[in-house]
């Protein structure tokens, strides 16, 4: 993992909930080490999903390959006209990071919104700690 990407992970999709809203579904994720698990708000829309895709998942600070921040830039502006992290990935979204709960043991528990469209995310303590910062961006790609 380069120094923007805080968390990396291939999550397997578990189940889909599109009851709620004609274009986002609710999946929900267990990681392949079975001890991370995620429920995601997507766009199926601009990325469809399935029950047993597995998709490959990075949060990170910036989306400059080089790791530097994104300050004075406003996240549209990131990455036009160079390379960057988004070119590599299917769905890029930017979000704020609101909510940390304590879980079962060492166990830590996520909230992340971006733009209504909401991230769960629930693992070991020590995987999850570099996301106690205000923004993230979320990339996924089907693996």
């Amino acid at each position: 993992m380069a120094d923007s990407q805080l968390f990396e992970e291939t999550f397997s999709v578990t189940s889909l909930n599109a009851q709620k809203y004609d274009r986002v579904s609710r999946i929900s994720g267990t990681s392949s080490s079975n001890e991370t698990f995620l429920t995601l708000d997507i766009n199926t829309e601009l990325y469809p999903c399935a029950v047993g895709d597995r998709i490959n998942m990075v949060l990170a600070s910036t989306l400059s390959l080089d790791g530097t921040k994104d300050d004075g830039k406003g996240w549209r502006d990131v990455g036009r006209g160079e390379a960057s992290l988004a070119d590599m990935y299917d769905y890029v979204c930017h979000g704020k990071i609101y909510r940390f709960e304590e879980g079962d043991g060492e166990m830590i528990k996520v909230f992340i919104s971006f733009g209504g469209l909401l991230l769960y995310i629930e693992g070991p303590y020590k995987r999850l700690t570099p996301l106690r910062i205000d923004y993230v961006y979320l990339l996924l790609k089907k693996s």
